[in-house]
C-alpha cells in the first residue's frame, strides 16, 4: 500500500492545495493526517473540509484542541495564542464538529500514529536520538509515525542503535528490517531552512518512504494572514522555513 502522510496543516490552504496535487499525481491509496490543520494560518475551515474529504485517517493535534477548547489556550504564548483565539471565533460548526471527533493518536495495519509522541501525543516534541528510542521502545509497530515539530526525520532502531536523523526534501529510505520513526514536516508552517511544504509518501509493501518537498504560493498565503489581521510574524516566518 502506498500511503501520503501529513501533518502541522496549519491553515494554510496553499500548501494544502499544493500538497495535495502532488499526491494526487503519485496515485496514493490512502492519506494520513498527523494533526494540526488549524492554528497559525488564516484558512482553517476550508483547511478542514479537505481534510475531512480525503484523509483516510485524521489525528487531532495541540493546536486544534486548544481552538476547540479542549486545552487552555492559556498554555500558548504570542502569535500562537492569538492565532488560537482568531481561529476559535471564525471555525465553522461542521469543522468544529469534525475536528471534535478526531483523537491525537490511531493505528493503522503496521503504522502507530500520533500527533505528539506516544509518551504525550499532544505536547511532546520528537527532536532527538534519546527522544526517539524513547518513543519507539513505548510502541510495537515497524513504523512510528509522529509530527507537532515541523522538522522531517527519518530514525531508525535495530534494538541496539539509533541511526538518523533530519530528511531533507528528496530523501528516499529503505526501511528494511529495522524499526522506524518518521516525521513528514510541516505542510503549513516547515520549521527546518526549507519553505516548502512537506509531505511524506509511505510505501508499506516496499518498505520505503520518500520525503517530498512541493513549492507553493507563500506570498498568497502571507497577504491572507496579513489581511485576516493575524500576526505578521506568521507571515514573515513562512519565507524562511523557521
Amino acid at each position: 500500500m502506498r500511503v501520503a502522510v501529513v501533518s502541522d496543516i496549519h491553515a494554510n490552504l496553499h500548501a494544502l492545495d499544493a500538497v495535495l496535487a502532488d499526491i494526487d499525481a503519485e496515485g496514493v491509496d490512502e492519506l494520513w493526517c498527523l494533526g494540526d490543520v488549524v492554528g497559525y494560518g488564516p484558512r482553517p475551515n476550508e483547511c478542514c473540509d479537505l481534510v475531512r474529504a480525503r484523509a483516510t485517517l485524521s489525528l487531532c493535534g495541540n493546536h486544534d484542541l486548544a481552538v476547540l477548547g479542549a486545552l487552555d489556550i492559556g498554555e500558548f504564548t504570542g502569535d500562537a495564542a492569538a492565532a488560537a483565539r482568531w481561529t476559535a471565533g471564525v471555525l465553522g460548526e461542521p469543522q468544529r464538529t469534525w475536528l471534535s471527533s478526531l483523537a491525537p493518536l490511531g493505528r493503522r495495519e503496521n503504522a502507530e500514529l500520533f500527533h505528539a509522541s506516544p509518551r504525550d501525543p499532544v505536547w511532546e516534541y520528537v527532536l532527538s536520538e534519546h527522544a526517539a528510542l524513547l518513543a519507539l521502545l513505548e510502541t510495537e509497530a515497524p513504523v512510528v509515525l509522529v509530527g507537532h515539530s515541523h522538522v522531517a526525520l527519518a530514525l531508525s532502531w535495530d534494538n541496539k542503535k539509533i541511526d538518523g536523523g533530519l530528511a531533507p526534501g528528496g530523501a528516499s529510505k529503505s526501511l528494511g528490517r529495522r524499526r522506524w520513526l518518521l516525521n513528514p514536516g510541516s505542510v503549513g508552517q516547515p520549521r527546518d531552512g526549507d519553505p516548502r511544504a512537506a509531505w511524506l509518501l509511505l510505501d508499506t509493501a516496499g518498505r520505503r518512504a520518500g520525503f517530498r518537498r512541493v513549492p507553493y504560493n507563500i506570498a498568497a498565503t502571507q497577504k491572507e494572514i496579513h489581511d485576516q489581521g493575524l500576526p505578521h510574524g506568521l507571515a514573515s516566518r513562512l519565507s524562511h522555513g523557521v
